[in-house]
């Protein structure tokens, strides 16, 4: 295993674990109002971004290409994680994590372009 990959996977299990543990702890407050209740859904897509960074750096480690099944795997906790505080935020969260997904792929089309580019100039 690669060194940053370890230890990108290390930060990514830790943030997880640390923002799933706050959720947890902070559920009834995020129940309580609307806002609230959009602010849990929103914690609950960085759950997802965390953890598809995670599955995402454990496969490319393992040689494996990353698709479609760690996107949904990773939506699947955070929406489960999202059910636990309010319904509403199993809502929210798809909506959120469905823009992150977004930008996220974007981003690495950007950066994918400029690493092509870089490899085909001598």
């Amino acid at each position: 295993m690669a060194s940053g990959a370890g230890s990108s996977m290390l930060y990514s299990f830790l943030l997880f674990t640390v923002i799933l543990s706050l959720q947890e702890m902070y559920r009834s407050k995020l129940a309580s109002t609307e806002l609230f209740t959009i602010l849990g859904g929103f914690i609950s897509s960085l759950l997802f971004l965390v953890l598809l960074t995670l599955i995402g750096n454990y496969q490319e480690t393992c040689g494996v290409k990353t698709g479609w099944g760690a996107v949904i795997i990773a939506e699947a906790v955070a929406l489960i994680a999202a059910g636990t505080v309010h319904r509403v935020c199993i809502t929210t969260c798809f909506l959120f994590s469905a823009g992150l997904l977004y930008e996220v792929n974007k981003l690495s089309g950007v950066i994918l372009s400029k690493s092509d580019s870089k490899t085909r100039r001598y």
